[in-house]
């Protein structure tokens, strides 16, 4: 999917754009979406491509939304980050190449032991009834 860089500022609010286009990262424990405990899914802000549900979400206690999983149809891009001095994974949306955070590997043992640490500007929350 591509977009010019005039298209993400006039789409996005400031943080959306810093987070999901600039792979900023915002404050822990201060997204909208880190407590949310409705049931409905996790979309990416920039191309509605569908991420997460609430079925796979969890609080970690980390300060962003946590996910044990991904979608089936997520399909997340993983890439080796050595920023910041450390070697982590960051993940983007296959489709937009949007920005979401990290996965590490101190998620639930039960369900793969995977974390996946995704910032509350880089989704959309659609609930369901």
């Amino acid at each position: 999917m591509k977009v010019n860089d005039e298209k993400w500022k006039e789409k996005l609010t400031n943080i959306q754009y810093e987070v999901a286009r600039l792979g900023g990262t915002e404050r822990a424990f201060s997204g909208s979406l880190n407590l949310e405990k409705r049931k409905g899914n996790y979309c990416c802000v920039c191309c509605n491509h569908i991420l997460f549900t609430s079925d796979m979400k969890y609080n970690s206690g980390c300060g962003w939304p946590s996910f044990f999983s991904e979608h089936s149809k997520a399909n997340i891009k993983r890439i080796k980050d050595y920023s910041h001095g450390m070697e982590r994974i960051e993940i983007r949306c296959n489709y937009c190449d949007a920005h979401l955070g990290h996965v590490f590997n101190d998620g639930p043992k039960e369900h793969g032991g995977e974390r996946y640490c995704v910032n509350s500007a880089s989704m959309d929350f659609k609930g369901i009834n």
